[in-house]
């Protein structure tokens, strides 16, 4: 957050301590009143997605992602959580989600989040060998590949592939 100064600081502060505390209307009231270029820096963007994804304000949560991912496209919060966002959207749906972040995958091959979001979007589609690849491909990048695969035997998305999951796990 060291690139916010007085008060946008103070304002950022307040509006993460409302997120927090389960109020996402008090932290958007909050994160308005910093100013314009405060409200285009990356930690705020990111504490917009979140307000906006609390308020299930998916349009806007697509939004500040989108914004991120263009001034900060090295990091992969934005890519990740605009297809979050864009796979909830009325109009939106997994293959825009897929759409979205498939680029990703090829910037960021060392990233096991891309690559496991990406599983899930491809077996909710049907694309069981797909996604299969893509998790074995989550596993092999992650520093803790056994909090992915305990995190994939609980997700929904990739139920589709839980006995094979299973088939992984140490006996």
């Amino acid at each position: 957050m060291s690139d916010l100064s007085h008060p946008d600081c103070l304002h950022y502060d307040a509006a993460t301590g409302w997120l927090m505390l389960g109020d996402a209307d008090s932290a958007w009231t909050e994160l308005q009143k910093l100013a314009p270029a405060a409200r285009r820096e990356p930690v705020a963007l990111e504490l917009e997605w979140g307000i906006q994804a609390e308020r299930r304000d998916w349009a806007g949560a697509v939004a500040a992602a989108q914004q991120l991912v263009e001034l900060a496209p090295q990091c992969t919060f934005g890519w990740v959580h605009r297809a979050y966002a864009a796979r909830r959207l009325e109009r939106g749906g997994l293959s825009q989600a897929w759409e979205l972040l498939r680029p990703a995958l090829d910037r960021f091959p060392k990233d096991p989040t891309v690559a496991y979001n990406l599983a899930c979007y491809a077996a909710q589609m049907g694309r069981e060998e797909e996604a299969w690849s893509l998790l074995q491909r989550a596993l092999a990048v992650a520093s803790k590949p056994a909090e992915y695969l305990c995190l994939a035997l609980t997700d929904d998305d990739l139920k589709v592939l839980w006995p094979r999951i299973h088939s992984l796990r140490p006996s």
